[in-house]
């Protein structure tokens, strides 16, 4: 077999050598993690948890509120603006490897200064000298005007892999901007959901206070009665008066929630504070929770949560950095070239003969920086420690974030069957309470304290079903769930900011 020319030799050097990065390579991390979250139901913990998890709520309006939020809020559009910053800098970076090519046109007036240069290597160019040297001597000394047309082209070549490490790290980064995005949609999909909540909520308490007061009422009404005949004090009848106004006074505040709730959605849903005023005016109760929410299991909640998923791409992106700083030790080879057409007249100037070029290699090695390379390698490895520690962080986070949400709908739960179990029995002893007053068998003090308490147990039931659903988010929200279908239907645009990975 014959051996390889000496072409064939450096051919193979310089492809090694263009295969080489310095700089260590990204290894994705796993973090250890239970085989299950401690409070989940068995049933809950062999189900990877839904997407689009609003939907299990089987509510129309929530459905198309979200919908009309991921489609107009204004963050989620200056998000994917980002997205399309981060995605020029990627380009921007891929272009650093590639060839450059500069056309140059030019006009120069010169003098030359061609006698001073004589008589600075003792040339004389006085009378000893011919009238046919002094007539060349005056010509170049005439002032003349240089007129060029040429082509500047140069070439990194990336031995070392700076570039190619620089491009990693840009993708990466850039990667980053995507989960924050689609961080962002889950916290627009939870603060919608959470307002609408406030919104149903609201109507709810009203509702049941109107229910209420109009119970009093009739209360007042046969207080008022039994005092006309003299089977109750002035007192009593105040009391029952004053209990009417107590339960009128709370409706101004409810009224302000409803509004607010629906300001709120208006601006998530990128339109202007009032445009939903005139909506979600047929009060509903809160939509029925699922009755088995799907949690999945720890392993997979890395994939499941952007921010883990930043996390891990800021740590790729800081691993990167250590290469491009590795990078900075080895020479840098670059090749440039010039090739045009210079000329004294326009004549002449695209004539063949007028033509020049230059080309070169050159060898840029760093021999001495001050101590700058080093410490941009330390820097950069301190970094890179830093994003691996906030990655582990992030993790942690998201765990705390899942079992906190179980613990507090477990003990929502119990609240509010213990609070249901209330509302029916103080229900009772009143209705019981209120047909004894009625027969004047029992005094009033015992209706009104009987009354309160049937007022306490039913908002509280109220509020503690709102705090059931707005955990039940936070769940949701935890096991990261919602950005996918966003991602897919923004992943192929005319700005190129595509959000799949």
């Amino acid at each position: 077999m014959k051996s390889l020319g000496r072409p064939a030799v450096l051919a193979v050097m310089v492809a090694l050598l263009a295969a080489c990065k310095v700089g260590p390579n990204f290894v994705a991390p796993h973090e250890a993690v239970p085989d299950h979250y401690a409070d989940a139901a068995p049933a809950a913990g062999g189900k990877e948890p839904t997407s689009f998890w609003w939907q299990e709520f089987k509510d129309p309006e929530l459905d198309d509120l979200e919908k009309r939020a991921a489609a107009g809020n204004l963050d989620l559009k200056a998000a994917y603006m980002r997205i399309v910053e981060a995605r020029m800098q990627v380009l921007s970076a891929r272009a650093q490897g590639l060839p450059t090519l500069d056309a140059v046109a030019s006009i120069e007036r010169e003098q030359l200064g061609l006698a001073g240069i004589l008589k600075t290597d003792g040339i004389s160019t006085g009378g000893t000298t011919t009238a046919g040297t002094a007539q060349l001597l005056n010509s170049l000394e005439a002032p003349v005007n240089i007129y060029q047309l040429g082509l500047d082209a140069s070439w990194e070549l990336d031995l070392f892999g700076k570039v190619r490490r620089g491009i990693e790290g840009a993708e990466a980064q850039s990667a980053a901007v995507v989960e924050a995005r689609n961080g962002l949609v889950i916290s627009l999909e939870a603060e919608v959901a959470q307002d609408y909540f406030q919104l149903r909520s609201g109507q709810s308490l009203r509702r049941i206070t109107e229910d209420l007061i109009a119970a009093q009422r009739e209360v007042v009404e046969l207080t008022n009665s039994r005092h006309l005949h003299g089977l109750a004090g002035e007192a009593d009848v105040e009391s029952a008066r004053g209990q009417l106004s107590n339960l009128e006074s709370q409706l101004p505040a409810y009224d302000q929630t409803i509004a607010t709730s629906k300001h709120a959605l208006a601006v998530l849903t990128g339109q202007t504070p009032e445009a939903l005023d005139t909506q979600f005016d047929d009060a509903h109760e809160l939509p029925a929770l699922p009755a088995v929410v799907p949690v999945g299991l720890p392993s997979t909640l890395a994939r499941r949560r952007p921010d883990v998923r930043s996390a891990e791409d800021s740590l790729h992106a800081a691993t990167a950095q250590v290469g491009v700083a590795v990078a900075s030790f080895f020479p840098d080879v670059s090749l440039s070239g010039t090739f045009g057409l210079r000329n004294t007249g326009t004549r002449y100037l695209l004539d063949w003969a007028s033509h020049f070029y230059t080309f070169g290699p050159k060898v840029s090695i760093p021999i001495f920086e001050g101590g700058a390379l080093v410490a941009s390698v330390k820097l950069s490895r301190a970094q890179e420690v830093e994003a691996a520690i906030n990655y582990r962080k992030t993790v942690l986070s998201a765990l705390q974030d899942v079992e906190d949400a179980l613990t507090a709908l477990q003990a929502d739960a119990r609240r509010s069957a213990a609070l249901q179990a209330a509302v029916v029995a103080d229900q009772r002893a009143y209705d019981v309470d209120l047909e004894a007053y009625r027969h004047g068998i029992m005094s009033y003090l015992n209706l009104l304290t009987v009354n309160i308490q049937v007022v306490q147990a039913r908002q509280e039931l109220a509020e503690t079903q709102l705090t059931q659903s707005t955990d039940l988010v936070k769940l949701y929200k935890a096991l990261g769930g919602g950005w996918e279908s966003e991602a897919k239907s923004a992943g192929g645009g005319e700005d190129g900011a595509g959000l799949t990975r």
